[in-house]
């Protein structure tokens, strides 16, 4: 009668160490880089024993693995607006605001990713060729749907997803310019609504989605 709880129990312990190690982990990598990251170091900042880290993730390289694809599949549920959207107002639209909330939310991780593409992806060359290019083609033809439906301008879908990850994602891994331009303030929840609102403007107007 009481396997249950406790199988719930360590259900549930399991789960909350795993986000206190993800958690520290993104801190850690996006601050020293996955040379300078340390299991020790990601360990203290945890709180947590360094053998609870080599439990849930045998290696530094698993557990960067997994901070690197977490970001990724958040990424990826934003995505959803595309495939439901009536058109590319509301798709892109919705995008763009469920990325610039996972910049606010999730700065951390935006920067991991960010910091390990740009030293050519060393450790997630793989996941670059697979998960990333089948996702990118399929958003394209999405958006090649909306072109021929002549529901916004002929532009390459390519370049417009390189223009919408380089422009929400900068609110991320470049909080602390953002934050110095705002005197020295992190953005108020009516400055990002308002950050959001002009972006949209911008790119929707830009390519021809609305007048």
């Amino acid at each position: 009668m009481h396997d249950a709880p406790r199988s719930n129990s360590k259900r549930e312990r399991r789960q909350e160490n795993e986000k206190l190690i993800l958690a520290a982990a993104e801190k850690v990598f996006s601050e020293a880089g996955f040379g300078g990251a340390t299991m020790q170091l990601i360990a203290d900042v945890a709180g947590l024993p360094k053998a609870n880290l080599h439990y849930y993730f045998p290696t530094k390289e698993s557990l960067y693995r997994q901070v690197v694809q977490r970001i990724f599949q958040i990424w990826l549920q934003a995505a959803d607006t595309f495939d439901k959207a009536e058109g590319p107002a509301e798709g892109i639209g919705a995008y763009i605001d469920a990325k610039m909330e996972i910049s606010r939310r999730h700065p951390a991780g935006s920067k991991v990713w960010a910091s390990e593409v740009m030293h050519r992806a060393p450790v997630i060359q793989d996941y670059l060729e697979t998960t990333l290019m089948e996702w990118t083609e399929g958003r394209a033809k999405i958006i090649d749907r909306w072109v021929a439906e002549e529901r916004m301008d002929a532009i390459d879908p390519n370049h417009l997803l390189y223009m919408l990850w380089a422009t929400t994602q900068h609110y991320a891994d470049f909080g602390h310019q953002i934050e110095t331009l705002n005197g020295g303030s992190p953005l108020t929840d009516d400055q990002w609504e308002a950050a959001k609102t002009s972006v949209k403007h911008i790119i929707l107007r830009g390519i021809g989605a609305i007048k």
